[in-house]
């Protein structure tokens, strides 16, 4: 036998005994995530009747909002961020929606639906555009595509269609707190909304809805469209009261496939007021020149 194979063979006989002894390991400290005071357990049937619940006692929403737009072009490296603008959010259900976007007391845009079609005016540039809804045809500007479903979908979590199905999973995630330099351990439950395909056994992805386990409120939605596109991701941030109506804080809503990012900082909302059907109509100048949005 020559030199090479004895020490081959001399170390394939000594290396379990190495790993025995724990002689090839060393230990490192790592930092321990804290974990959480309080985590509430809920089933499956219990979160879907939460959310049911806190959506049938809500028929309208009043919010004052800072709004902040970014156009992300991830392909060019290039975010474009816009001024902030003061904003007044009025909806009504099933869908009726407002947004009104204001720089120094001079509207910057208006936007009104009535749940099918809507008008979006600008009226610095004596200009509005009509349309459906949902989309049909995209433009080359990302925000000439922003629709009224953006910010209704995102302000209130909807309930659950009588065709629904849905799944819960428990997990938990690690997030870190660069000021205090500490990890904190989130339990989450994900509520996954699906519908199935007509005719087959697939199941299509409708919404996921994640709950944190404290307090058992969503803190993210992520809806999808008709091709399992990941198309519009909301998230809720620091819950607070606003004369007795719990809300976030802060929505961050995430279009990726437009690369749209519009966050809203809440001042203050108000539920179940009365809101009557000419405030949510946009007046236009005669000299406005409206384009009609396919």
């Amino acid at each position: 036998m020559n030199a090479s194979l004895r020490r081959i063979t001399t170390a394939a006989l000594f290396l379990p005994l190495l790993l025995l002894s724990g002689c090839l390991f060393s230990t490192r400290r790592l930092p321990v995530p804290k974990q959480p005071t309080m985590t509430q357990t809920a089933t499956p049937a219990q979160l879907a009747g939460r959310l049911n619940q806190q959506w049938q006692a809500i028929d309208t929403l009043t919010a004052t909002v800072n709004i902040q737009a970014t156009v992300i072009k991830t392909k060019e490296g290039v975010a474009k961020d816009y001024p902030t603008l003061r904003g007044h959010i009025l909806m009504r259900k099933p869908g009726m929606l407002r947004v009104l976007g204001q720089l120094y007391g001079v509207t910057a845009f208006d936007m009104a639906s009535d749940g099918k079609n809507f008008t979006l005016s600008i009226p610095t540039l004596k200009k509005a555009m009509k349309g459906s809804n949902s989309f049909r045809k995209k433009s080359a500007n990302a925000l000439e595509n922003m629709r009224p479903s953006f910010f209704f979908d995102a302000m209130v979590v909807r309930g659950l269609d009588p065709d629904d199905l849905y799944s819960v999973t428990a997990d938990t995630v690690t997030i870190e707190d660069s000021a205090k330099k500490h990890l904190y351990s989130v339990p989450e439950y994900l509520l996954s909304i699906m519908r199935r395909k007509a005719g087959t056994q697939e199941l299509a992805p409708v919404r996921v809805v994640t709950f944190n386990r404290d307090d058992l409120l969503p803190y993210q939605q992520d809806l999808y469209d008709g091709d399992g596109n990941l198309e519009t991701q909301v998230s809720y941030q620091a819950y607070r009261d606003y004369d007795s109506v719990t809300y976030p804080s802060m929505i961050t809503i995430k279009r990726p496939l437009e690369g749209i990012q519009i966050i809203l900082t809440i001042d203050n909302v108000t539920e179940n007021q009365t809101l009557k059907d000419d405030q949510f109509v946009v007046k236009l100048s005669d000299d406005t020149k409206i384009q009609n949005l396919e």
